[in-house]
């Protein structure tokens, strides 16, 4: 969570809660939060825990107003009829909604939900007769970001909107915890080390961590790296070492006379 000094929490430090009871918390108290990390640390996966009856809207360069209020679409019996969107839906149920990948929409289309957000909690559906939506009890929003993703922006305008931003890194003891190959946790660690200290790009996340235990299964093997292709393991000394020119020599006689056996007599 980012406080007005600017300093970081990870949910963990958020009221000493565990992550899903904090996210509960904030909901309570009508905050709306932003989570961010590298893909593949489970932000996705807290939300779904946290909230039974969430709502989501994937987000990317193609979302547009109507996937979050709705539109115009042709009944079966003819005609057009409006549907509403997740959001409407959200907001009239009074269920979370979760934009997924939210800086990957454009501030324009984002901004149909800000209303939603703040002390208004209301919208007008400019499609729908202009219709205007309140908000019901319960209805709450938060969003995912990855950041350092291709065509991620996360402006000033939507980073004001969220009061909570919460960091999610991945949790290496939960991978220990889900029977991942301790080698591999600890490589993956190191890694997430380097990463925060500007060394490296990359770091193996949860995601790839379970995909890799996943592939080992598949594979009969739980060994965290695998040997080199060709390569026989050593078991011990080697007795008796040849020489090149006695690995030359064929094992059988080839085929024909064979030649004559001198055999030396004592005098």
């Amino acid at each position: 969570m980012r406080r007005p000094n600017g300093q970081t929490y990870h949910p963990r430090q958020l009221a000493d809660l565990p992550d899903v009871a904090a996210l509960r918390r904030l909901r309570e108290a009508g905050i709306v939060s932003l989570l961010y990390g590298p893909p593949g640390t489970g932000k996705t996966s807290l939300v779904e825990a946290a909230f039974p009856d969430l709502i989501t809207v994937a987000g990317d360069g193609d979302t547009a107003v109507a996937d979050f209020v709705g539109e115009y679409t042709q009944a079966p019996g003819g005609g057009y009829e409006f549907v509403y969107g997740p959001l409407v839906t959200a907001m009239t149920e009074g269920r979370c909604l979760f934009i997924d990948d939210a800086t990957l929409i454009s501030p324009k289309v984002l901004a149909v939900v800000y209303p939603a957000m703040d002390g208004r909690r209301q919208i007008t559906v400019k499609a729908h007769k202009g219709e205007t939506i309140t908000a019901e009890s319960g209805f709450y929003v938060i969003a995912g970001h990855n950041p350092g993703v291709h065509g991620a922006v996360l402006t000033e305008a939507l980073a004001s909107r969220f009061s909570a931003q919460i960091q999610v890194s991945t949790d290496y003891d939960l991978a220990r915890t889900l029977k991942i190959d301790s080698r591999a946790v600890r490589v993956a660690r190191g890694l997430a080390d380097r990463q925060a200290s500007g060394e490296i790009g990359w770091a193996p996340q949860l995601r790839e961590l379970i995909a890799f235990q996943k592939i080992a299964r598949v594979l009969g093997t739980d060994a965290a790296v695998a040997k080199p292709a060709g390569r026989r393991p050593r078991r011990g000394p080697r007795r008796g070492r040849r020489t090149p020119h006695h690995r030359l020599r064929p094992r059988h006689h080839p085929p024909g006379p064979r030649p004559p056996t001198l055999t030396a007599h004592p005098p």
